[in-house]
């Protein structure tokens, strides 16, 4: 997400303390969110995939096979 959209969120933010927002900012506000929701969770599942732990018998387990597992499992 660039840095545009990040100064968006918080100027709508800022505007929804201060006197409200149109229904059309709301709106923006509400998709402009979930983009970023959607980009934190990408970028934590990248740096789950990128990270193993060595356990105590000696086997390697990658996080993020270790969460899709669980994932589909349940």
């Amino acid at each position: 997400m660039n840095e545009e959209k990040i100064n968006r969120i918080n100027e709508l933010y800022r505007k929804s303390k201060a006197e409200g927002l149109t229904e059309a900012e709301a709106q923006e506000q509400k998709l402009l969110r979930q983009e970023y929701i959607m980009n934190i969770r990408a970028s934590i599942q990248s740096q789950m995939n990128n990270i193993d732990v060595v356990q105590a018998d000696g086997s390697v387990v990658n996080l993020g096979e270790q969460h899709r597992k669980k994932k589909f499992n349940n």
